[in-house]
């Protein structure tokens, strides 16, 4: 699996954490230094726990499991809808709302109210609706797949969150809490890491760090489908090969049959 060293990280900006005075003393840790009244982030425990986040985000996914990615920050946003959407798992960048898990029955029946409208649009019934109508419709379907992101496409409750800022998405936090769903997360100086499953000391601020760090945990995903993929691909040989032994054993007993 691969690394993020100590250069790329200071490159990125991760080590910059925020005024002294803001800080949560659990991040004490994590705290190398203060510079001009800023908080310096130790970079070799952001490494490790970085190394150590990725291995468990691999393996999640090496099981076939989804991982829900929250960022609604505007720094975040677009960073995350663009690296995350190509591996199909599910993020939500718009707004979390309240009950998003904790709720998860009236998502889904939100989810299929959306898919009803679709119907409406392909059976005909939008033809037999007034322009208003149709037009309030249309709207509603938008706003609900604005508030819902790609995690419309769940049938069941994530397992695992990736956050970035926890301090903003505290509400996500909450109910991964009470549903003990596993929970990976950028945190900064002014961030309680204790909160989470798997804290990553960082700037969850900089375009930059953001980017780097869901770079990381990205790519733990990608090799953890992959040997997904190669695992099912090896069960799979020997069954093929066993087949092909047996329809070769009969081909000998059917020549031997006919020699007698």
């Amino acid at each position: 699996m691969a690394r993020t060293d100590f250069n790329q990280l200071l490159e990125a900006g991760v080590h910059f954490g925020h005024l002294k005075r803001k800080w949560n003393p659990n991040m004490a840790p994590y705290i190398f230094s203060e510079k001009k009244g800023i908080h310096i982030i130790d970079l070799n425990k952001t490494a490790a726990k970085l190394e150590e986040a990725a291995a468990a985000m691999k393996n999640i996914a090496r099981g076939g499991k989804k991982i829900l990615f929250v960022a609604t920050k505007k720094q975040a946003k677009d960073i995350v809808a663009e690296k995350v959407k190509p591996t199909g798992m599910p993020f939500i960048t718009e707004r979390w709302s309240g009950g998003m898990l904790t709720n998860f029955g009236t998502i889904r029946r939100t989810v299929k109210k959306m898919s009803t409208i679709d119907r409406m649009k392909t059976d005909g019934t939008f033809d037999n609706m007034s322009k208003r109508e149709r037009l309030q419709v249309s709207r509603q379907r938008e706003k609900m797949e604005k508030n819902l992101g790609s995690i419309a496409e769940l049938t069941r409750l994530p397992s695992a969150l990736f956050i970035v800022d926890i301090t903003k998405e505290h509400i996500a936090v909450a109910e991964a809490r009470k549903l003990n769903i596993p929970t990976f997360a950028m945190v900064d100086t002014n961030s309680d890491p204790t909160l989470v499953d798997y804290p990553i000391p960082a700037n969850d601020d900089a375009t930059k760090s953001i980017e780097l760090i869901l770079n990381t945990m990205i790519a733990a995903i990608n090799e953890g489908v992959e040997e997904r993929k190669n695992d099912k691909t090896a069960v799979d040989e020997p069954a093929e090969e066993g087949v092909e032994e047996a329809a070769d054993e009969v081909v000998t007993n059917d020549d031997a049959a006919e020699t007698n």
